[in-house]
């Protein structure tokens, strides 16, 4: 099974089929051996009847009880040896499945990390949580195919080249019946196609709302939109139930035809193989055999039509997440170096000139024009911005990210230890041996290197003024985080970003409202060690608070995304009303 740091390959994404194909060459040995014993499994099923009427007509009938002993002996043996090959067929066909599922995973994962910047804009998360929690099982269920479904097609003709030595009539009845049955329930796998499609794209919408409300319940609550967007949910859900409806509709049909349909054939061939046996023309052994060899091709005929119901819908799902992974990111046309000395930023469509080695801040009354400027300085937009003398999108993208860090209060926060997510890095494992080591091996360099981290946070944790979050917490900087960070306050995340953002130390630091949470003490605190601990080092801000306002060297008061203009916090105050109206609402101390 594919290893969590082993490399998935390159995915075939030219057709769903394609990609469920690759799946399987992807591990040759393991489909292969899950056909072969899937095939013998089968094969076996088919002796047992053949055992029996060996048994019924060389040893019941005529009284020989030592061959029907002989005969009843290989029948349990064969049944222990088929006992073990299903066992075994059932674990190989699980491994497939869990490797198809984690190599899917892995891909798609992989794909969102090579998207970046661009994911939130070429795809909803509603869509990517549906292929990565629905579509990723329903694909590796369609691998049902490789085992049960190859070992089905060999029974089949093992059990029909059977029949043909018993009676010609039979097998003729056989080799016609079980494709008819095939074919019958074909139109309703293709409409279950349709009907799937649809569903996992509503699937995909409903998800994408949940999102949505979870994120921004507090927000719409205060706005009295939350009445709207919970009815707008309670649509979309009825829709998606109704389509669930189809598809189970479709489901129902398909799972009742694939044991209905063999049923039904099985007492047609029983009926006839009766009447052969009533006239003479096959024995009653053969008449058992003909019951047995039948009611063993109900099984293969079943596992025939969940392999096209599975495949069906695996053939949704591929689709969906080849959609995902030929999608491509932004296109790096840039090939020259960052700057090799401190530079300045400009984005001449709002004006501003972010000079280095200086606190700049950038304030407007509609935060949403301060963050484009951001995204356009930190190359997340396409524009103009210079650094330096360069274009930024001539200079290499990776060395753009290297340089160039942009943090914003909504970023992401990822489950797992304090210290990792604020970027530290986590302590090798060592074995028992190695803990017993001299001041000079492993363990004792493992310590070193904690230690060393440790106060490397603790630095960007005490600019950020997080030092309580971490002392609150049972194990400090040991102690498990929630997604999302939900296991902390709102402000306390906030100061968990900016402090992740300190600890990267990048030559360019742009923050996006890195104190908007937080209450006037812990911000003047925040404002203070901020510019302390980013002394000789460019630091762009986007905030209208006057506590941080009042440490910026440089600050741009911009109105519909330009620069309207440009000097120090309180000579901004004393020259510009609407500056003073916008940044000393709730300050009149600052005002004066």
């Amino acid at each position: 099974m594919i290893d969590a740091y082993e490399d998935p390959g390159e995915p075939d994404c030219r057709g769903g089929a394609r990609y469920l194909l690759w799946l399987v060459r992807r591990q040759p040995g393991r489909s292969l051996a899950g056909a072969v014993l899937g095939s013998v499994w089968m094969v076996l099923l088919a002796a047992t009847p053949y055992l029996l009427s060996r048994a019924i007509d060389d040893g019941l009938e005529p009284g020989d009880y030592p061959a029907l002993a002989g005969w009843t002996a290989a029948l349990f043996v064969v049944g222990a040896f088929n006992a073990w090959l299903s066992i075994m067929r059932h674990r190989t066909m699980t491994r497939v499945r869990m490797d198809a599922n984690f190599r899917t995973v892995k891909v798609i994962v992989g794909q969102a990390v090579r998207l970046g910047a661009a994911l939130p804009r070429r795809v909803g998360a509603g869509e990517v949580v549906t292929i990565g929690v629905a579509d990723v099982q329903t694909i590796s269920q369609s691998l049902t195919v490789v085992g049960p479904g190859v070992g089905a097609v060999v029974a089949y003709v093992v059990v029909a080249a059977v029949l043909l030595s018993v009676s010609p009539l039979i097998a003729a009845v056989v080799l016609l019946g079980i494709p008819l049955i095939v074919v019958l329930v074909g139109p309703l796998l293709t409409r279950l196609q349709g009907a799937e499609t649809e569903y996992r794209n509503r699937q995909g919408v409903l998800t994408a709302r949940i999102s949505d409300l979870a994120g921004g319940l507090r927000v719409l609550n205060g706005l009295g939109g939350k009445g709207l967007f919970a009815e707008a949910f309670r649509r979309d859900s009825q829709r998606l139930r109704r389509q669930g409806y189809r598809v189970g509709a479709v489901t129902s049909w398909v799972q009742a035809l694939g044991i209905g349909l063999p049923t039904l054939f099985l007492a047609v061939v029983t009926w006839l193989a009766a009447r052969l046996a009533a006239q003479g023309s096959i024995t009653i052994g053969e008449l058992v055999s003909v019951y047995g060899y039948v009611a063993v091709l109900v099984g293969p005929v079943a596992f025939w039509v969940e392999c096209g119901y599975q495949i069906s819908r695996g053939l949704v799902s591929a689709r969906r997440v080849v959609r995902f992974l030929q999608l491509e990111p932004l296109a790096d046309t840039g090939t020259r170096d960052a700057p090799a000395e401190p530079a300045a930023l400009h984005d001449p469509e709002s004006g501003v000139r972010i000079r280095p080695g200086r606190l700049t801040a950038l304030t407007c009354a509609r935060p949403a024009d301060a963050a484009a400027v951001v995204d356009r300085l930190g190359r997340y937009l396409p524009s103009a911005a210079t650094w330096g003398d360069l274009r930024l999108d001539e200079i290499a993208l990776p060395q753009v990210r290297q340089h160039i860090l942009v943090a914003d209060h909504e970023a992401d926060l990822f489950a797992g230890v304090l210290r990792d997510v604020l970027g530290g890095s986590a302590p090798p494992s060592t074995s028992a041996g190695n803990c017993t080591t001299s001041h000079d091996g492993p363990a004792d360099a493992t310590r070193h290197a904690e230690a060393d981290d440790d106060a490397h946070l603790a630095k960007a944790i005490h600019a950020a003024v997080a030092d309580d979050i971490v002392q609150g917490l049972p194990e400090g900087l040991a102690s498990a985080m929630d997604p999302q960070a939900r296991n902390l306050s709102g402000g306390q995340r906030q100061r968990v970003r900016l402090a992740r953002a300190l600890a990267a130390e990048p030559e360019v630091l742009l923050a996006v409202e890195p104190t908007s949470a937080l209450d006037a003490h812990t911000e003047a605190r925040v404002a203070q060690r901020l510019r302390a601990a980013r002394e000789g080092r460019t630091t762009v801000v986007t905030t209208t608070s006057p506590l941080v306002l009042d440490h910026a060297d440089t600050v741009y008061y911009l109105v519909d995304g330009k620069v309207a203009a440009t000097g120090g916090h309180r000579e901004l105050l004393d020259t510009e009303p609407g500056y003073r109206a916008l940044v000393a609402r709730d300050s009149e101390e600052t005002v004066r």
